[in-house]
């Protein structure tokens, strides 16, 4: 079992996931060339230069004060990287290159912050220490690993955005071709499925997580895979981007106003498409899953005749099994922890792959490509379990974003780590943004 899915882990085991994702993130640094460091792809979110310091500035926020009782050395850094921002909505950031300290800086505040923490975790041995909260030291090290992660993935969606010369070009390997795709629906048996956690286990989760309770899903059907690029460039042909019965009327105005005409990933080339990956531009993969905003994807589900599926339906399709097995699978392949055989996660790749390039990671109703390659877009606005309860310490963490704006993805990138893969784990965003690693499938009722 990974480290930051457990509360029984060691001190020693949780450092090491810690330092196994700082090293993520620090090889995620080292692709953008010096220069570009105070530049901003994408125009809602922070210079990268916040991001350098925000991932030390978060964990020490949670830990020197609260657990270990150490006074800052940098009270004025610990504030300026304490936050992002919020992509989409409150207004673009007008800050300018000057008004950020210099990258000797942030380097030296980011080795400050390791040595001490290093420090205290290396004088402790047991993880169950409590805080002045009342609660463990294992549980602030688990949100510590995976808040880190998490941003590994989302720097990953905007130094795609940053342009091709201003990254130091890695190895893309793009995988085998793969039998054409066979595109059809499958068709799922009512049945229950449990979200969430329950509380009293002993696996880490992220308030939004909590708690576990039982759904019976109506039987509905579900495109075996995430809509390809194929499949997409009918729904471009067909004038889907034109015809205004297939849009919201909140996602036609942003459509609209920001001209948006085809996936942010896509690039026209002639009578053609161009692929944008992280290092160049290729002709476009027919056979990749399409990344679009959740408002797209609801547009081309219109079209389609179909819908998006909710959360529930998405995790019984993905989770449950036919009437007289076990109750459901832990992961959509079964009980076997992630492995690449399954599917394309855990920073395995920059790239996504053939939607069929995994048979062996199907549910058990035969549905594939359900984790990794992309997250996917739900139906379903990110709203609390019922029993919710915020962080005592990240009260905002969740609950600031039950606002009706933010909708539930599930499943997870070539960009996840394999710790945040599990069943319960929920990701959200904002309809209208495009830049996430995420595609969609359809269903039928």
């Amino acid at each position: 079992m990974l480290a930051t899915q457990s509360h029984a882990a060691t001190c020693h085991e949780l450092a090491e996931e810690l330092s196994a994702a700082r090293r993520q993130t620090d090889d995620l640094f080292r692709i953008v060339r010096n220069d570009a460091l105070y530049e901003r792809p994408i125009a809602e979110r922070h210079r990268i230069i916040f991001y350098v310091g925000h991932l030390e500035a978060f964990d020490w926020n949670l830990l020197h004060e609260r657990v270990f009782g150490v006074e800052s050395f940098h009270p004025e850094f610990d504030q300026l990287f304490a936050f992002g921002i919020d992509p989409v909505g409150g207004g673009l950031p007008s800050d300018q290159p000057s008004d950020w300290p210099s990258i000797a800086e942030v380097h030296d505040y980011v080795r400050r912050i390791r040595s001490s923490l290093d420090q205290k975790l290396d004088a402790i041995s047991d993880p169950r220490v409590l805080s002045r909260d009342g609660l463990t030291l294992n549980t602030f090290l688990n949100v510590a690993i995976e808040h880190r992660l998490m941003h590994a993935e989302t720097l990953a969606y905007m130094l795609h955005q940053l342009p091709l010369d201003r990254k130091l070009p890695q190895v893309e390997t793009l995988t085998a071709v793969t039998p054409p795709v066979a595109h059809r629906s499958i068709e799922i048996p009512s049945g229950a499925i449990t979200l969430g956690l329950p509380r009293a286990g002993e696996s880490f989760g992220w308030d939004n997580e909590y708690e576990a309770h039982t759904v019976e899903v109506p039987a509905f059907s579900i495109d075996q895979y995430p809509v390809t690029s194929s499949e997409y460039l009918q729904f471009i042909a067909a004038g889907g981007y034109e015809t205004r019965a297939l849009w919201d009327a909140s996602d036609w105005q942003w459509k609209s106003e920001q001209g948006i005409s085809h996936p942010a990933f896509w690039k026209r080339a002639g009578n053609g498409w161009l692929y944008r990956t992280m290092f160049e531009e290729i002709p476009l993969p027919l056979d990749w899953p399409v990344y679009v905003s959740q408002a797209e994807a609801k547009a081309y589900a219109r079209w389609a005749r179909k819908a998006l599926p909710t959360e529930a339906e998405w995790e019984r399709a993905a989770y449950g099994v036919p009437r007289g097995e076990q109750s459901s699978r832990p992961y959509p392949w079964g009980k076997e922890a992630p492995a690449a055989r399954f599917g394309n996660f855990d920073f395995a790749s920059w790239n996504p792959a053939p939607v069929n390039s995994f048979p062996l990671g199907r549910s058990a109703f035969g549905v594939d490509s359900l984790v990794g390659n992309g997250w996917e877009w739900t139906a379903s606005e990110f709203a609390p379990f019922p029993g919710f309860e915020p962080f005592p310490f990240y009260p905002g963490y969740s609950a600031n974003f039950f606002d009706g704006k933010h909708f539930v993805m599930k499943g997870g990138s070539a960009r996840t780590a394999a710790c945040m893969l599990r069943k319960s784990f929920r990701n959200w965003f904002q309809s209208h943004y495009q830049f996430v690693y995420a595609g969609f499938r359809c269903v039928s009722r």
